[in-house]
């Protein structure tokens, strides 16, 4: 089984990540299966190009994420019956940030939804108030408090929903978009700060219009992955 699976030499850079990213991928393919074992350390050095205590860090990682265990003298091997123990957050924090966004798409129209629904006053209260701070500190050129405003507005909306489990899951990954707005925004020629986008999906919140709502909330975040691809790809070169 070892030799039918293949992986790609990794660069120097953030390795440990980028080889469990590697490994979780295989997982999620299925290329390994319930009960396999996965390559030996000296295979996986020779596939990655690494040291073993990168190999053994990166194993270690996904040991306890629930997903692989050691069996002394056989080897390491997918758990039988895989369950991700490992919080939200730091799963998130290993995923391509591409495919954090196409989970806040699916989580934020349903989002946008429920909101222009069943939104109140003090839901549109804290919403406007978080746009406003937003906007001045955009006017000003403060980027922290625009991304924190960011941030708070769409927390705002995910409270407007009134589902406390779409709440708590949009609080996690709250920290972690946080994370990839501050590195967008860097890239200056890419970042487009989207406040149409942002005030046409207050208004049709405000309207109870569930349709606009949908229609603002795939915008921004469409325009915004591609913004993501653009500034990838310039890392690239």
């Amino acid at each position: 089984m070892n030799s039918k699976i293949s992986f790609q030499t990794v660069n120097r850079h953030q390795l440990v990540d980028e080889i469990v990213h590697q490994l979780q991928k295989k997982i999620s393919n299925e290329e390994i299966q319930p009960g396999d074992k996965i390559p030996t350390e000296p295979e996986l050095m020779e596939q990655f190009g690494v040291g073993r205590s990168t190999i053994r860090e990166a194993v270690r990682v996904l040991v306890s994420a629930g997903l692989l265990e050691k069996k002394q003298g056989f080897g390491t091997f997918l758990k039988a019956n895989p369950v991700i123990q490992e919080p939200l957050e730091q799963r998130l924090r290993r995923a391509e940030i591409l495919e954090v966004y196409e989970v806040r798409r699916m989580l934020e129209l349903e989002i946008a939804r429920l909101a222009s629904e069943r939104r109140d006053e003090e839901d549109l209260k804290l919403m406007r108030q978080h746009l406003d701070v937003r906007l001045q500190a955009l006017k000003q050129g403060k980027m922290t408090d625009y991304l924190n405003a960011d941030v708070q507005f769409h927390l705002a909306v995910a409270t407007a929903s009134k589902n406390t489990v779409v709440i708590d899951l949009y609080r996690t990954f709250s920290t972690v978009l946080r994370e990839a707005l501050d590195k967008l925004v860097k890239t200056s020629e890419v970042h487009h700060p989207h406040v149409e986008m942002h005030e046409g999906l207050y208004e049709a919140i405000k309207n109870r219009d569930a349709a606009a709502a949908i229609h603002w909330t795939t915008e921004n975040l469409e325009t915004t992955v591609a913004e993501l691809r653009q500034s990838l790809a310039q890392e690239d070169k």
